[in-house]
């Protein structure tokens, strides 16, 4: 259903703030072309820094784990080549990409994704009045199934595909579009709830013409 294709990345990590010394322990990057996942990067993460006890807790990473994972050195590089010039999204987009680009600058190494899009805030404009919008609520509303364990990279990457191929179902189904442009979904995420319907009215408007 999409008109090319778009990568969803989920990073498990052992803090919020790559600003304060914050790295990545975990990566799963999933590409969504039409309407389904069709290729997996998924990594655990030497990052060099001990892991808090509570991230353990949480996810189930433990130091053992990443001490024996590939290091950040070669998951990263190979982690932007594989989302190169695609469209990126994520949970809570924000907090993924501000550690894409860290882990990506102490490599040297840039982003090329051609554009950012958050699957909670497109869910917030699209699905207004939602009891939660947490990725774990909303997904059990949408009658989506998790596939492993929550705060692992690659169960919350697909659960958060499987989110944004019902928003593109959605959007397809309720606009008459065959087809949807990842730009679509990147502008709809500046666009008050209020105003998607007019706003997209518009948008079917402008194709037609």
């Amino acid at each position: 259903m999409f008109e090319r294709p778009i990568v969803m990345l989920d990073f498990e990590t052992t803090g919020l703030s790559p600003e304060n010394g914050d790295r990545i322990t975990e990566v799963a990057a999933l590409r969504i072309a039409g309407g389904e996942i069709v290729e997996r990067y998924v990594s655990l993460v030497n990052c060099g820094v001990r892991i808090p006890a509570f991230i353990t807790h949480l996810t189930g990473i433990t130091q053992a784990m990443v001490d024996g994972a590939p290091p950040a050195a070669h998951v990263v590089p190979e982690l932007l080549d594989f989302i190169g010039g695609d469209v990126l999204a994520a949970h809570n987009a924000s907090f993924d990409e501000k550690f894409l680009k860290a882990e990506g600058a102490l490599l040297g190494r840039s982003c090329r994704h051609a554009g950012l899009l958050c699957s909670l805030k497109l869910s917030r404009r699209v699905f207004p009045g939602m009891a939660s919008y947490k990725l774990g609520q909303l997904s059990a509303a949408l009658g989506i199934v998790f596939g492993g364990r929550a705060h692992r990279a690659e169960a919350d990457a697909e659960a958060a595909a499987q989110v944004l191929l019902h928003i593109g179902r959605h959007l397809g189904t309720s606009y008459g579009l065959q087809r949807v442009a990842p730009e679509l979904l990147v502008s709809l995420n500046g666009v008050a709830a209020a105003k998607v319907p007019r706003f997209m009215d518009a948008y079917v408007a402008g194709r037609l013409r």
